[in-house]
């Protein structure tokens, strides 16, 4: 019998929740403009805060017309209650020092003010060219921080469908490094290839390769050291490998795979560089000029 009444009870609550948004969007729809001087309309309230009919208004017109309305307007003075609810809640909570949002919010605009004046001296300072020989002598005094975390191979591939012409044809030059085999490999598969990889000098993801390619192996070291020339099919496709090298993963990664990352790296140390280098110079001037100055010293 309890939990009748306590439906009863929702159940009245949400009619007359119903019926304000229902009676809000007449009284706006009806009202073409606001007369001026007329009283306003509350609607909720919150420990002291009253919503009004004129805080909505934009809200209810906007809406269109009908239970749509109707949804938009319920959700916008639910919004603002439990808005209204956790304010209240936080300022008894809280200490003092956490409800000073000025104090951050200040904090914050010191700290993005200077952030964007580095980041404009450094676009408008960096030099953002790196020779080769910076990026060897890198490579060779930071070995130990480009250790593989992965496998990678140089390979070449070929993906054909299974009634592509010439595939003994196709094989034969594929195993071959001649020149004039190589020459028409590529126009070959140019011509019929599904998909096709041929760059003797990249560096490649193991996984990446796995893939493209249907390869099975439980251990992938194992496998790269004892394959070069692979040939696999499905019900459609016939692939052709050639791992032509590989470097196994907690070994150090080649200089030619780790290039982009070592530009990157020397440049992030260039910015940092050029940031203290402007940040003492502003401040040995500004100490000169008397435009700043420590008042009273510690001893």
């Amino acid at each position: 019998m309890a939990f009748y009444f306590e439906k009863v009870k929702r159940h009245s609550f949400f009619m007359r929740y119903r019926l304000l948004a229902i009676l809000i969007v007449l009284l706006v729809a009806g009202c073409k403009k606001k007369k001026q001087g007329a009283e306003d309309v509350p609607i909720a309230k919150a420990y002291g805060k009253v919503l009004n009919m004129s805080d909505i208004e934009d809200i209810a017109k906007g809406a269109g017309g009908g239970d749509d309305s109707i949804v938009k307007v319920n959700a916008f003075i639910e919004q603002w209650l439990r808005q209204q609810i956790l304010l209240y809640k936080a300022e008894q909570i809280l200490d003092e020092e956490k409800k000073d949002v000025e104090r951050q919010l200040e904090e914050y605009r010191k700290s993005l003010l200077i952030f964007n004046y580095e980041r404009e001296y450094v676009n408008s300072h960096l030099d953002t060219s790196v020779s080769e020989n910076e990026i060897k002598e890198f490579y060779d005094s930071h070995q130990d921080d480009f250790i593989l975390k992965d496998n990678i191979i140089k390979v070449n591939y070929l993906i054909l469908d299974k009634k592509s012409p010439r595939l003994e044809k196709v094989r034969t030059w594929f195993r071959s490094d001649g020149e004039r085999e190589q020459k028409q490999l590529r126009e070959y598969a140019f011509q019929y290839a599904i998909n096709s990889f041929f760059d003797n000098d990249a560096w490649l993801l193991f996984d990446n390769l796995l893939k493209q390619i249907p390869i099975k192996t439980y251990d992938k070291e194992e496998y790269l050291r004892n394959n070069r020339f692979i040939e696999a099919q499905d019900s459609s496709y016939i692939y052709l490998v050639n791992i032509k090298g590989f470097k196994i993963k907690d070994s150090v990664s080649p200089l030619s795979f780790e290039t982009e990352n070592i530009r990157t790296m020397i440049l992030n140390k260039r910015k940092l560089k050029l940031v203290e280098e402007m940040e003492k110079n502003i401040y040995d001037e500004a100490l000169k000029k008397g435009d700043a100055d420590i008042i009273v010293k510690t001893k």
